[in-house]
């Protein structure tokens, strides 16, 4: 059997080598849900720009979300590459915090696989539970709360050996993977610090979650001291929440039977591992991994994947392998059969996008800035239906906003997100949504104020291919006739400009 200490060894390579595959071809494949990637790339150009989340444009997404494809547009100069280079970063630090969490709690025989199947989570550009050709980096943010909560889950199991510092890297990495989950996506931030709060109330590694819950709370003051969105954040927060929360039993019933597989195993472990030498503190938190992956995979937009349960299901493969008998020595053959799959399917679907990016397969999306942002439409002919013609149609729309001349001022988009800020270079409009998701962050009762989203707006871009146009028009249809004039129209758009004074 492996020794302990080639645990952080092999989780490295593993990271490392996710890293290069994901980053160093520099550019994005993408072959769904591009208009969900062109929200992130906007924010990068935003933050380039100097703008702020949430004090300079409103989401429901925290912050990282914008600063990792961010970061990775200041790494490469290039938005194509934005993405994978910015992903390829959180992998690596990601791998720091596995190798010492997994490594230090777990034998090497389960800290292995669950760290592959973690940091390739994490890595793959796909939505989860996807076909392998619907490659995209649509929703990243729900693969990187998925994994920071899983891996801190993890944290529930007392180190197997006592070690030098043992307690000062535990506060780094529970404060880190709290943090990260915050900033990216509150919903698994709340989970993250209602584990911590349990750890705290649980015996045995009080002092560690207290020091990591104060860690947290300091490191978040000093973030809202540069930031000072927090506010604004949650306000965002709340009328996302009136315009698409409570989905009830109905969003509960989906997910449940898509997961149902996993869940029965991960039931049937937790089980033997109760029955075996379980404690009612142990109970509780196999009911929470079950109970609280639930409720946030009703607010995400996939088919599969509640890795709390897996997390879970580690730490009740951990408890019977402690115990005694020949079920302690067997149970890595069934641990692994239910991780193996999700973790080969995602290694295929990196290795996909790794060839296609290096091989610079597919079509630029026809903006200067996007050239190594690339569409395919794998295994069909062409371009084919909605997605093909949303994505030539920006050629065009670009060309005619370029017909316009040398001063174009703030653009704006009248659909789900606006690509022509960051496609073209402009400087970007303040006070708007950084996308428009109908009876998502926005409806008919429930949206920002036409003088907000469009006060520093020159030109607004009309698509008659849109996502949610339709919609749009018929609540800021009579604001746009009002302040602004067609100058221009295309077989894909129609373009207002803003009236003069004396118009």
């Amino acid at each position: 059997m492996m020794r302990l200490a080639t645990s952080p060894v092999l989780i490295a390579l593993i990271g490392l080598a996710c890293a290069i595959l994901l980053g160093v071809p520099g550019r994005t494949i993408t072959s769904a849900f591009t208009n969900d990637v062109l929200i992130f790339l906007d924010g990068a150009h935003r933050i380039h720009l100097g703008q702020v989340p949430n004090r300079d444009f409103h989401t429901a997404l925290g912050p990282l979300v914008y600063l990792i494809p961010a970061a990775g547009y200041q790494i490469t100069g290039s938005l194509g590459a934005a993405l994978p280079a910015g992903m390829a970063l959180v992998i690596l630090l990601f791998t720091l915090l596995a190798m010492h969490v997994l490594g230090s709690r777990l034998r090497p025989v389960l800290a292995v696989p669950f760290g592959a199947f973690l940091i390739l989570l994490l890595a793959v550009p796909m939505n989860l539970g996807d076909r392998i050709d619907a490659l995209s980096f649509a929703m990243f943010y729900n693969r990187i709360g998925w994994a920071a909560l899983g891996l801190l889950l993890i944290m529930y199991l007392p180190p197997l050996t006592a070690r030098p510092w043992q307690e000062t890297q535990d506060v780094l990495c529970a404060s880190a993977l709290t943090l990260v989950q915050l900033y990216t996506k509150v919903t698994y931030g709340m989970v993250a610090l209602a584990f911590l709060i349990f750890l705290v109330i649980a015996p045995g590694q009080r002092r560690r979650a207290a020091l990591s819950l104060l860690s947290v709370i300091a490191i978040a003051a000093v973030v809202e001291f540069f930031w000072r969105g927090t506010a604004s954040h949650f306000g965002d927060l709340l009328e996302t929440a009136r315009i698409s929360g409570g989905r009830g039993l109905e969003g509960l019933m989906g997910p449940l039977f898509r997961n149902f597989a996993d869940l029965t195993v991960f039931a049937l472990l937790a089980g033997i591992a109760l029955r075996q030498q379980g404690s009612a503190w142990d109970a509780l938190f196999y009911a929470a991994c079950a109970v609280a992956g639930l409720l946030i995979v009703t607010q995400n937009a996939h088919n599969w994947g509640i890795v709390t349960i897996y997390a879970g299901s580690v730490v009740a493969a951990h408890r019977i392998m402690s115990g005694a008998g020949s079920l302690a020595s067997a149970i890595p053959l069934p641990m692994l059969a239910f991780i193996l799959p999700p973790t080969l399917y995602h290694a295929g679907a990196l290795i996909l996008h790794g060839t296609l990016a290096t091989a610079n397969a597919g079509a630029p999306l026809g903006l200067p800035n996007f050239q190594d942002l690339r569409y395919t439409s794998l295994w069909s002919s062409g371009n084919q239906g909605f997605p093909g013609r949303y994505v030539d149609s920006l050629k065009s729309g670009g060309s005619a906003l370029a017909s316009l001349g040398q001063d174009i001022g703030p653009v704006a988009t009248l659909d789900f997100v606006n690509p022509f800020s960051a496609g073209l270079g402009l400087t970007p409009p303040r006070g708007d949504n950084s996308w428009l998701h109908w009876n998502r962050n926005v409806s008919s009762k429930h949206h920002l104020p036409p003088e907000q989203l469009y006060g520093e707006v020159e030109i607004i871009m009309e698509p008659k291919i849109g996502i949610n146009s339709v919609q749009l028009r018929g609540i800021y249809g009579s604001y746009i006739d009002k302040h602004f004039i067609p100058v221009r129209e295309t077989d894909e758009w129609i373009i207002h400009m803003r009236r003069k004074p004396e118009e």
